[in-house]
């Protein structure tokens, strides 16, 4: 369709959509750079994310792309807090924006509404009821943490992960999740995990992308220019991110115990609930000496620590697209992850080591063993991390998940017609 005289008309609904973060609030503002390259573009998002968007189109203007900030009456959201009720909120919201896409879908008439982030196969998108097409995602959140992993968590966390089982239970009997399923064109989904529930949910039609996030080019240049070390004679491992029991930062620092590499070291950058935890688990398994907390650092600092180091550790048991694993494969880094979610499609037997799952003991034994084979391969180090930056280019560019939605954009409407 793009060669249509008139382009595409395309409303996108990002509650997270920010330039100056990662994760989701990355998707969101990315997937809207990307589409504008080739569509009108209108994005409704937060009130909240106005003065961050606004600075950025105030330095480097897009035309083309119009955005719409909304947000509930205070009278509705009083309760919310900065991480707390973030879920119910988002639910509201998109009722809100469902009435506001009304009257502007009289106004413009849209060729087709995608709701982009928040991607949660268990949360009902109400613009799925705009009697134009609908696509749906990337969402992800048919992962979890499995059983015998609960064995490592504190009693709060065990009630963390039954509640997020529930709610995910609850959202797949709630009629508007069916009706987002039912009324979408096509689902995209960042997992097979994440495939397997939205299809017993009766889709009609699933697109697997690789992950919902992705790196710009300017990101990916930037990456590619950290140094590589070859050294037979010492390794450095990294975990980055928000220090939760999740992300199974306790399970990278048992295997790295095991491993016993005394020219060894272990980073970690970031923060959370978790880190006094790690911290005195460094200090059990004796590795205390090797083991460096850095607390939250910001991204240019975060990039230079990660290209001080050898190889990503990122055994996370239920994430359905980390950035981290795409960055450290455009800085040429291998990555060590488990064979569960998004990183086990993001990492292959070329860029890293998935470790299969199955208990936490035997994750520490086949992830020391790994540590130890790249400590001795440095060649294999290099091998692995030339290939994770040529995947990086080939799937995981915004570049190309852009042509992966215009292409995308230009079957279902041409199917409509």
């Amino acid at each position: 369709m793009e060669n249509q005289q008139k382009p595409l008309k395309v409303l996108l609904s990002a509650y997270a959509c920010r330039p100056d973060m990662g994760s989701e609030p990355g998707v969101g503002w990315n997937m809207a750079r990307e589409l504008v390259k080739h569509y009108k573009i209108w994005v409704i998002t937060r009130a909240e994310n106005r003065p961050f968007i606004e600075a950025e189109l105030t330095q480097n203007p897009i035309p083309g792309l119009e955005v719409i900030y909304y947000d509930l009456p205070a009278w509705a959201r009083w309760w919310k807090g900065k991480n707390r009720g973030i879920h119910l909120h988002h639910y509201l919201w998109q009722i809100g924006v469902y009435f506001l896409a009304q009257n502007l879908h009289r106004q413009i008439n849209f060729d087709l509404v995608h709701h982009v982030t928040y991607g949660r196969y268990s949360a009902p998108s109400f613009l799925s009821l705009l009697p134009i097409p609908f696509v749906w995602g990337p969402v992800g959140g048919g992962e979890s943490a499995p059983t015998p992993f609960w064995q490592d968590f504190s009693a709060s966390n065990k009630i963390y992960e039954f509640l997020r089982n529930i709610a995910a239970w609850v959202g797949e009997r709630d009629p508007f999740v069916h009706l987002t399923v039912k009324r979408s064109q096509v689902a995209i989904v960042a997992t097979p995990e994440t495939s397997a529930r939205v299809s017993a949910l009766g889709a009609k039609r699933i697109e697997v992308i690789y992950g919902q996030t992705g790196i710009n080019q300017q990101e990916i240049t930037q990456l590619g220019q950290l140094p590589v070390e070859a050294s037979a004679t010492s390794i450095r491992f990294i975990s980055i991110g928000r220090l939760l029991h999740w992300k199974g930062f306790h399970l990278g620092l048992r295997a790295f115990a095991q491993a016993n590499l005394p020219n060894g070291e272990f980073w970690i950058v970031g923060d959370g609930p978790e880190r006094k935890r790690l911290e005195n688990l460094s200090q059990e398994l004796q590795i205390s000496d090797r083991v460096h907390f850095f607390g939250n650092l910001p991204r240019d600092l975060t990039l230079s620590k990660l290209g001080e180091c050898d190889v990503l550790v990122h055994p996370s048991l239920h994430d359905f697209s980390p950035t981290v694993c795409l960055e450290a494969m455009a800085a040429s880094r291998p990555v060590i992850c488990l064979e569960l979610g998004g990183p086990a499609t993001q990492i292959t037997a070329e860029t890293g080591f998935k470790i299969p799952a199955h208990t936490p003991e035997q994750v520490t034994v086949d992830m020391a063993k790994v540590m130890q084979r790249l400590a001795v391969e440095p060649d294999l180090r290099v091998r692995m991390g030339k290939a994770g930056r040529q995947r990086v280019n080939q799937l995981y560019s915004w570049e190309m998940k852009g042509k992966f939605l215009t292409k995308l954009y230009a079957e279902i409407v041409h199917q409509g017609a």
